[in-house]
């Protein structure tokens, strides 16, 4: 399909504009995405365009002429949800090798490296926009939240190899392209977020105002930032009813089973599925902030978004139900006491402060050339936003500055650990206690982690619960969490692992807290096998110590006994890495070549493959054991192997689920 006479004519009007076209899951690509516009713009562009990809019409590409796209990967190489529907179309068949010819694109991609499909969804669209006849204008760029600046350790120098090859394209299009990094030449806009302030004696008591679900939804949906942060249904109550450490007493690791309870009903989930927990701030943190910021906290506020230098119609609802509490606000969606801010965070900042010293040095922070120092300061001592507001006391950034800048408070989500045939009522997690020290010695906690190792069982807690069948809406499950004034809730996040029929084969692979999952399988197989027939299912599981960190020990030696689900009666097996107790260290991936010839046989008979875990080397090191396994067992070379493997996970043989 060539461009149309009516599509020529509209490039030619746009070939002064520069499109920015941003996928984001997080909110990440679309603040990339927005530095991209800032920049063209100050480069003097003539027209520039930011705009989520699910917002523009992927038929009227081809009259563009300058497209930059801004894309992170999700989960397990996939795309964000606003990209889906573009890509669709972007693989239409009836769309031809010139369809793009004319069109000058660049393809930033944020993703992770320590996840195997690494910037797979910004690789792939690189990949056919090339196919469909368009012209690269640099090499695509790859941000790496491994990198010690994140992904702006790479977004920096290929935005200034593309400003240079973009204006030897088109010098009309940046006429004032030296001043995109001249500091001196920064001029601060706009906020894009408009708030409007109401005395407590303008909003009338509504029963609105004393439903926490409601309360929780309300904020979160005001909140500009958490517009790719959907929270589905409102909350529901759950309880928690058990707070059992796991790892011994005086260990360096914290592990907890948390137990979770709807007292008055059953709760839908499935084997497989993940739940999100929406943590509660410190309420002395959140005061802090309000204090830090000359906010009042007890008037109540609505929140709009600025379309250019308006409020966008509708994008604030006059009524008192949508007039939420401002301390409210802050403490169920900005991040003020765990979040780092990101780098525009300081830039801005730098425009109210009146100390000299300090304007100097958040402007040095803002540069290229500080950008080492900065995440010295910042990324490696985990600064808080609270942290960097009182460092720089003269700095009295605008409410609206902090609403649209604050890391917004995010859900946490956590593998669940019981199976709903053996706990109806009732969802088990297994939660690793995060706390480090960082190069100051400063001991720093995770917030959702520590938030749950403080509850008291039968106190309240919260949550939201995604399903594994596409077929089925989403299902509430939270409840008011009992701490002070907090709200809290829990929902369901990442792409859930399919859950296996009775009759098929597992082989499960979980170090560490990566057994989560597993658990809630090997409780469902026992559950299963009361009534009918179930396949054989092998399980690995490593830690450091068999006395120190052998989560749920007594739990996967009863079931690999006598006619257990783990037994090898039944044609299972346990076997456990202990990485620490003997001079060698022994890994998960050592106990599966020892055992390749149970693991071949479970293979030939359709067995499927789950493994769970850290997102570092394990999950190189287990498929590259499991493709020693497939050439020993199977007599084929590396290369098939690896074939046979990929062929399995489209398949839907092959499933992983890690995290960072």
């Amino acid at each position: 399909m060539a461009p149309s006479s009516a599509e020529a004519d509209a490039a030619a009007s746009s070939s002064g504009r520069l499109l920015v076209l941003y996928a984001s899951q997080t909110g990440n690509a679309m603040d990339a995405a927005e530095r991209v516009g800032r920049e063209a713009e100050r480069g003097g562009c003539p027209a520039v365009d930011v705009l989520s990809m699910d917002s523009f019409d992927p038929s009227r590409l081809p009259s563009e002429r300058f497209v930059v796209f801004v894309v992170s990967t999700t989960g397990q190489g996939d795309p964000p949800d606003s990209m889906k529907g573009f890509w669709r179309y972007l693989l239409r068949k009836d769309l031809d090798r010139q369809w793009l010819e004319g069109i000058h694109h660049a393809v930033f991609g944020l993703g992770d490296s320590g996840y195997q499909k690494y910037n797979f969804a910004a690789k792939k669209l690189d990949r056919r926009l090339l196919h469909l006849g368009a012209e690269p204008v640099l090499e695509i760029g790859l941000g790496d939240d491994q990198h010690p600046s994140g992904y702006e350790g790479a977004l920096d120098p290929w935005l200034l190899s593309m400003w240079k090859s973009l204006n030897e394209i088109n010098p009309s299009l940046l006429p004032r392209v030296s001043d995109i990094n001249d500091s001196n030449l920064s001029i601060l806009g706009h906020p894009k977020v408009h708030v409007i302030y109401y005395s407590s004696n303008e909003v009338p008591q509504d029963p609105i105002l004393s439903d926490p679900s409601k309360i929780i939804s309300s904020a979160r949906s005001m909140s500009p930032a958490l517009r790719f942060h959907a929270d589905g249904e409102p909350p529901y109550m759950l309880q928690m009813v058990k707070n059992k450490r796991l790892t011994k007493e005086g260990s360096d690791r914290d592990v907890r089973r948390f137990e979770l309870e709807d007292p008055s009903s059953a709760i839908s989930y499935k084997i497989g599925d993940a739940l999100e927990i929406l943590p509660s701030q410190n309420p002395s943190a959140v005061d802090a902030f309000i204090e830090r910021c000359n906010l009042d906290p007890d008037c109540y506020i609505t929140i709009g978004v600025r379309s250019g230098d308006k409020v966008s119609k509708g994008s604030v609802v006059h009524s008192q139900m949508d007039r939420i509490k401002l301390r409210t606000f802050v403490a169920l969606t900005m991040d003020v006491a765990s979040a780092s801010p990101r780098r525009y965070f300081f830039e801005v900042m730098s425009f109210f402060a009146t100390s000299e010293r300090e304007k100097e040095r958040l402007q040095y922070f803002a540069s290229p050339e500080g950008r080492d120092d900065l995440y010295q300061y910042n990324q490696k001592e985990s600064r808080t936003v609270l942290e960097v507001l009182e460092d720089f006391p003269s700095v009295q950034m605008p409410f609206e500055w902090l609403v649209q800048l604050t890391p917004p408070l995010k859900k946490r989500a956590f593998s669940i650990s019981s199976s709903p045939l053996a706990h109806p009522n009732q969802i088990h997690l297994t939660v690793s206690i995060v706390a480090w020290v960082t190069p100051f010695k400063r001991t720093r906690r995770g917030l959702c982690s520590t938030w749950l190792a403080g509850l008291n069982p039968n106190k309240a807690v919260v949550a939201t619960l995604l399903s594994t069948d596409q077929n089925t809406t989403t299902y509430p499950l939270s409840h008011y969490a009992c701490v002070q004034t907090f709200l809290s809730r829990v929902g369901y996040t990442k792409d859930p692992l399919p859950p296996p029929r009775p009759m098929v084969p597992l082989v499960l692979i979980g170090p560490g807290t990566g057994c989560a999952p597993f658990r809630a399988f090997v409780e469902e197989r026992a559950a299963q096998s009361a009534a009918e027939p179930t396949a054989p299912v092998l399980f690995f599981f490593g830690c450091r110590n068999q006395d120190n960190d052998f989560l749920y020990k007594d739990f996967w030696l009863t079931h690999a006994q006598d006619e257990g689900v783990l037994s090898s009666k039944k044609g299972g097996g346990l076997f456990v890495a202990f990485s620490r107790d003997q001079p060698q260290k022994v890994y998960v991936q050592h106990k599966i070549k020892e055992q390749s010839s149970i693991v071949w046989n479970l293979l030939l008979s359709d067995a499927v493959i789950y493994i769970a875990g850290s997102s570092t080397k394990m999950p190189a090191d287990v498929t590259a054991a499991l493709e020693e396994v497939i050439c020993k067992e199977g007599g084929v070379k590396q290369a098939d192997a690896s074939k046979w493997l990929r062929d399995l996970e489209r398949a839907g043989r092959l499933n992983i689920e890690t995290w960072s």
